[in-house]
């Protein structure tokens, strides 16, 4: 009996230093560290305020900076656009005019050249959409 309970025991203070090697002690919280004062003599970045990109888009416009947008200026780019869509020149768009990069893609898209798009072709009209690659600030320099 005396025997059994010692086992026992034993097996009890084998299976607690087991348990406690199995933990893994927490680190210490990192201590402040005060910032130099060098840093804190930096101004911040100079920023693009709304007006100065209306002034870059009002020069964009105004060809001949004379310090207005005419009529012909403000309308210089579309009609860039339009005669880009006008192939033949006449000053009117037909709707193949109007719809060719539409008409191009069904083209590309209509890979067995059936006429109809199959979920595969159709999947390849897609439009892919590039996301704006966010600025990510590096991390504070920590000495430690």
């Amino acid at each position: 009996m005396a025997a059994g309970i010692l086992l026992v025991a034993g097996g009890v203070l084998l299976w607690r230093n087991t348990a406690d090697a199995g933990r893994v002690a927490l680190p210490q919280a990192p201590q402040a560290v005060a910032a130099p004062d060098a840093v804190e003599d930096v101004p911040p970045p100079p920023q693009a305020s709304e007006k100065t990109r209306e002034e870059r888009r009002f020069s964009r416009y105004d060809r001949d900076k004379d310090g207005a947008v005419g009529r012909d200026e403000y309308l210089a780019q579309r009609r860039k656009n339009f005669a880009k869509l006008d192939v033949n020149g006449d000053g009117r768009l037909s709707f193949d005019e109007y719809a060719v990069s539409g008409i191009q893609r069904f083209a590309r898209a209509d890979a067995d050249r059936s006429g109809s798009l199959a979920p595969a072709e159709f999947l390849s009209t897609r439009i892919a959409r590039s996301t704006r690659a966010s600025v990510r600030c590096p991390p504070p320099d920590r000495e430690g």
